[in-house]
């Protein structure tokens, strides 16, 4: 009966296990292969060892640049954004009439195609015609040229992160909701105001959410592609220039695809990093229901 069972468990999972298989696993080991050669897709791969990683790491301006931007993009738009989705959740948590309605409004902005906001924003930030500058012109505030400048191309970028903070947002108000009422009934009783009940209540309860908010944010900061692909294509003089955008810009534009899978495993070993190190952090700040400390 065992057996007959067993074949029947591996009957229903195998279109799962040949997708994993053929296109998971197989990819996977493929562009770990690929990272070692030198391929132009055109000729066959050509093993070179650890050139590709040594040429990267030691030799390639431009990639630790664009490492630069990812890590600079990532460290100020992941806090700024979670903070404003906090601030949100936190209002919209209000029992307010009508409150339905903005719940819907702000979230969304995040369900739009990245494609489409990305074109969107291109217009908002035009140095002339765009609606952000001329609402700065109203209070006489000239503008700057925003994805034009290579001071200001990182903070455009930035501000179009904020845009998708709807996601976060819901997630924080799905866990206001599970903060049991006893424990601000218990805070009211001993004369806490909203502040203090919000510091010590409220956002403790939360800190799973927020954790899963770093870490998801972590990893969609440092793959951000298509919004720089779409509106500055990592100009001006490669000043937003970030890691994926330039690992499609090697593959794709000048088919070195073995380098790009170099790029791809390094940028890997990155997130991994900073994913290990958020996940090791979380036993000093995380709070479950239950009084165990993330381990």
């Amino acid at each position: 009966m065992g057996k007959r069972e067993g074949k029947w468990f591996y009957l229903f999972i195998s279109p799962w296990l040949i997708g994993f298989i053929g296109l998971t696993l197989g990819p996977i080991l493929f562009s770990i292969y690929m990272s070692f050669t030198d391929w132009d897709l055109f000729q066959s791969p050509h093993f070179i060892g650890f050139g590709n990683y040594t040429t990267l790491l030691t030799d390639d301006p431009l990639f630790w640049k664009s490492v630069g931007n990812t890590f600079f993009y990532a460290l100020i738009s992941i806090p700024v954004g979670m903070a404003i989705s906090l601030w949100i959740a936190y209002y919209l948590n209000k029992k307010l009439k009508g409150i339905t309605f903005f719940r819907i409004l702000f979230y969304l902005p995040s369900v739009v195609p990245v494609v489409a906001s990305s074109l969107l924003f291109i217009h908002l930030l035009a140095p002339t015609e765009g609606l952000i500058n001329k609402g700065l012109a109203i209070f006489g505030i000239h503008g700057p040229a925003w994805l034009l400048d290579p001071h200001w191309v990182k903070p455009a970028l930035i501000v179009m992160s904020l845009w998708g903070v709807g996601g976060g947002v819901v997630l924080l108000l799905a866990g206001m909701k599970g903060v049991p009422q006893e424990l601000y009934e218990a805070a009211a009783i001993d004369g806490a105001r909203s502040t203090q009940s919000f510091f010590h209540i409220t956002f403790p309860m939360l800190t799973p959410v927020i954790f899963f908010n770093l870490v998801t944010g972590i990893i969609g900061a440092l793959q951000t592609f298509a919004q720089v692909f779409i509106t500055t294509a990592g100009g001006p003089d490669n000043s937003s220039q970030m890691v994926v955008p330039y690992l499609f810009q090697n593959a794709f534009q000048f088919y070195k695809m073995g380098y790009a899978s170099s790029i791809a495993w390094v940028l890997f070993i990155m997130i991994m990093a900073l994913t290990l190190l958020v996940f090791r952090s979380s036993a000093l700040w995380v709070h479950y229901e239950e009084g165990k400390a993330n381990e």
